[in-house]
């Protein structure tokens, strides 16, 4: 005879006379177990009540009810995960950071500032990419010759890579991530707006020092400018690259809804491949110059997103 409980720990059969069960099992053969050392609630023995575990009832199998449910512990039914904390970073207890965020983006980084050497050697020796970059303008000028229609559209994108329309709605996004950050107690929420200011700082100077030092001819032509202005890469394509996207991926992570985040990065992304093309479209560069500044976009913009990884880390 044997009080019975629930292979849990919870309720039993109630009624008064059900409290005591026989098993029967006594003349039943019993079959060889090879010995185990277990401990706790992984013992391999016969269901009985176990005080001692964390789901048992304290008032099980009484006509009232089930009981109610104690912990071992002493602690709630669920621990928040704002309530554990970890000693250090990474330990047990603390939010896993997100695996190959930073790796990925520091090697997008690499592969842009690769394949912005490699033009820049190109049009700098007149390499094998210097013939594809003349069929393609002749065949781009071609084409806008018989659309004579599409001219005005494409100035108009073509003036979206100025300085003084980009630059503000990077301001602005800088603004906007800057006071979301702070009024989220972000810990480091200064550290992405500071990048996408730096980035766009530091994309003037670079395209000066190679514009002077590769001193590429103008579109169609084979002899430089007299001024000593350089073609390569194309000033409006970066402006327009690194101000938009910056901005763009300053405001991405404060946006709820997933749609949304896609609408905005597919729009943006059409507008700067759209301002590159109209530049060639309207004979102001060639087609490698607006490459180059695309590569150089793609050196600059994943410290802005490394930046967002980074100040969403921080405890």
């Amino acid at each position: 005879m044997k009080k019975v409980c629930g292979p849990d720990g919870g309720r039993v059969i109630s009624g008064p006379g059900s409290a005591f069960l026989p098993y029967r099992f006594r003349r039943t053969p019993r079959t060889w177990r090879t010995p185990q050392k277990a401990t706790g609630d992984n013992a391999p023995v016969n269901p009985h009540h176990r005080h001692g575990s964390a789901l048992a009832h304290e008032h099980a199998g009484s006509e009232a009810g089930p009981g109610e449910s104690r912990r071992s512990v002493g602690r709630s039914f669920h621990t928040p995960r704002d309530g554990r904390f970890g000693d250090r970073p990474g330990r047990p207890g603390t939010l896993p950071p997100v695996p190959g965020r930073l790796t990925f983006l520091y090697a997008t980084a690499a592969v842009g500032l690769v394949l912005f050497a490699l033009l820049t050697w190109q049009v700098t020796s007149h390499g094998p990419l210097i013939r594809p970059d003349r069929r393609l303008l002749r065949a781009v000028l071609a084409a806008a010759a018989r659309h004579g229609g599409a001219s005005t559209p494409a100035h108009d994108l073509c003036k979206l890579g100025n300085i003084q329309v980009a630059v503000p709605v990077l301001v602005a996004a800088v603004a906007a991530a800057a006071w979301l950050g702070l009024r989220a107690g972000l810990a480091r929420w200064w550290l992405p707006p500071l990048a996408g200011a730096v980035v766009m700082a530091v994309l003037p100077l670079v395209v000066t020092t190679v514009k002077t030092a590769v001193h590429r001819p103008p579109p169609g032509l084979t002899r430089p400018d007299p001024s000593g202005y350089g073609y390569f890469p194309s000033g409006h394509t970066a402006t327009s690259s690194v101000a938009y996207g910056a901005a763009l991926l300053l405001v991405l992570p404060w946006l709820g809804r997933a749609v949304l985040r896609r609408v905005l990065v597919a729009g943006t992304s059409l507008l700067i491949a759209a301002v590159g093309a109209a530049l060639v479209w309207c004979d102001y560069h060639w087609p490698l110059d607006v490459l180059g500044s695309w590569c150089l976009a793609a050196v600059l913009l994943p410290w802005v997103a490394a930046a967002n990884t980074v100040s969403r880390r921080s405890p």
